[in-house]
């Protein structure tokens, strides 16, 4: 009966190839094993199969309670425990699929955030900035038109603090996609958006910086003060599952609460 096949070839691969798991394993004899590491030396194939069954040596410790196994070893005797060839060919086989199942939910989780990244939430960015940066400008324009265009929007003024705020949403097939607009906040201040869901659970939409000069400020000294902040955020609770929002400082203090 011919050996099994080369990932990359159709051609038999040599005996090597099938001690992979047993070297892992540490089953091998000492000439044995030396044979293997020669080979190990020119083989790539074999060099990632072995990397990917790093570890597995304290499988053996499982073995002794396995149905069928026999008395149960002293510790110390525990890597002397032979497995058999299907049982050292079971083990590689689960711990390859354990392996392959972890690289492939990585591999949906980073898709997932760059989905939710690329189609939902704006960018957390100031209608005047300061800074004189065209692209913070462009983007917090880009807020700002979205904001106007939602037709859903809840406002409240906090009686203490004066802080004035309306948020505007939109339900995404993710979620729900949000825009604040903030006014009378003066800073300098750290702040966020604070999502309260109906079940009690507070997720942060977004978080903001405001300057000496503040935001939305009626009487303010200059333009920029005068002017409203216009922040994106986003969530994955859909409107009739959010209680209300938050803008609270870093410090936890809340500025103003807005029912959804």
């Amino acid at each position: 009966m011919s050996g099994p096949m080369s990932p990359n070839q159709g051609s038999p691969v040599p005996s090597e190839h099938e001690t992979v798991g047993a070297y892992a394993l540490g089953i091998l004899d000492d000439a044995e094993a030396t044979a293997f590491e020669a080979h190990l030396a020119g083989c790539e194939w074999c060099a990632q199969q072995l990397d990917e069954l790093a570890g597995m040596e304290p499988m053996l410790a499982a073995l002794a309670d396995l149905p069928g196994s026999g008395s149960t070893p002293a510790i110390g005797d525990s890597l002397s425990a032979q497995p058999s060839p299907r049982l050292v060919e079971k083990l590689v086989d689960e711990v390859a699929e354990k392996r392959a199942h972890k690289r492939r939910r990585s591999f949906y989780m980073i898709a997932a955030a760059a989905a939710l990244i690329i189609a939902g939430p704006l960018a957390a960015v100031a209608v005047n900035s300061g800074s004189g940066g065209g692209g913070s400008q462009v983007a917090a324009s880009s807020a700002q038109t979205t904001f106007a265009s939602m037709a859903d929007k809840k406002s409240a003024t906090d009686p203490s603090s004066h802080v004035s705020a309306t948020v505007g949403m939109e339900q995404k097939d993710w979620g729900t996609q949000a825009v604040l607009e903030l006014k009378n906040a003066t800073g300098p201040l750290k702040c966020s958006l604070v999502l309260v869901a109906k079940n009690g659970q507070r997720v942060t939409m977004s978080s903001w910086s405001v300057p000496n000069w503040g935001y939305g400020i009626p009487d303010g000294k200059t333009p920029e003060s005068r002017k409203p902040l216009y922040i994106g955020g986003a969530a994955a609770f859909k409107p009739n599952e959010i209680d209300h929002f938050e803008v609270v400082t870093f410090q936890g203090k809340k500025l103003v609460q807005v029912q959804a």
